[in-house]
């Protein structure tokens, strides 16, 4: 998914690209998340239960972070990275918007699944 969006003319920071492969494997959703909010990074997820996890949703509200997930878990890598490309106009244009907040990223477009 990240060379997709790449490809589209967007800077992508990866956990890996950001913390090493071995460290990100084992970095707490808090720790990255509060990064993500310092450094003013939107964050594009497969994890929409992120919301209903209290640590985690309260770090990416104290960070202010705009995070986009997919509500499909079952979706394969292909499908998650088109579900992404198809919206990303929505996703840009969403991005005006301070957060905190999480979008959906539903197959027809995206909607604010938190807060609610």
């Amino acid at each position: 998914m990240a060379r997709a969006v790449e490809a589209l003319g967007l800077v992508v920071h990866t956990m890996a690209s950001v913390y090493g492969e071995a460290a990100a494997q084992e970095m707490a959703d808090e720790d990255w998340l509060a990064d993500a909010g310092k450094n003013g990074w939107v964050v594009l997820m497969k994890d929409a239960a992120i919301r209903r996890r209290p640590a985690e949703r309260d770090a990416l509200a104290a960070a202010g972070v705009q995070a986009f997930c997919l509500t499909n878990a079952n979706l394969r890598a292909a499908e998650q990275t088109q579900r992404f490309v198809d919206h990303l106009a929505a996703i840009v244009a969403e991005c005006d918007e301070p957060g905190p907040w999480i979008c959906g990223v539903f197959s027809d477009g995206i909607r604010r699944i938190w807060p609610t």
